[in-house]
């Protein structure tokens, strides 16, 4: 193991999926992501294949201020979206009441890898437990700090051992020079 993740991008098929089951009627869906996140893109481009996959016609909308929400939601309504799919950046997922209250209002069911979005009134959340990323974490943290430290331990042991040698040397010359 090299790290601990949340699934983020793993996970955005899976809602795309479970959007569909839920809506089986659903030929119009978009995504909101936040235009400045790094995984935007790769997010994006992910669905597209999935959405095709569930003969859904898959539309990109981007927010990356509060401003921007009204021209999403007045977006969606002339798409006539069946769905809304919203990205995971800290942007979004910090706004999570708010954009559930705006899908809430607009009648648009939204789902979210938030669990917050749901618990506000979403349509549904779906991820990855985050205390039990955080104990990933934690456990991958214990096991490179023990790493370290039984490195560092060797490498004192080692050092210890150099001094010695080159304090009292093995044996000792005698060099004489007659003339």
């Amino acid at each position: 193991m090299t790290g601990a993740t949340n699934l983020s991008l793993e996970v955005g098929p899976k809602l795309l999926e479970l959007l569909h089951e839920a809506i089986p009627t659903a030929k119009i869906v978009a995504l909101l992501v936040n235009p400045t996140d790094s995984n935007a893109e790769t997010l994006s481009r992910s669905l597209q294949a999935p959405a095709r996959t569930f003969g859904m016609q898959l539309h990109v909308l981007n927010a990356s201020t509060e401003g921007d929400f009204d021209t999403v939601f007045a977006t969606l309504r002339q798409l006539r979206a069946d769905g809304l799919m919203i990205g995971s950046d800290v942007f979004l997922t910090a706004r999570s009441k708010q954009l559930a209250a705006l899908a809430v209002r607009h009648a648009v069911p939204a789902i979210s890898q938030n669990r917050e979005f749901a618990a506000a009134g979403g349509l549904m959340s779906y991820m990855g437990s985050i205390p039990d990323t955080y104990r990933q974490a934690g456990v991958y943290t214990r096991k490179r700090l023990r790493r370290y430290r039984d490195r560092a331990r060797r490498f004192r042991a080692s050092a210890a051992k150099t001094k010695k040698r080159t304090d009292r040397p093995a044996t000792c010359a005698t060099l004489r020079h007659i003339s």
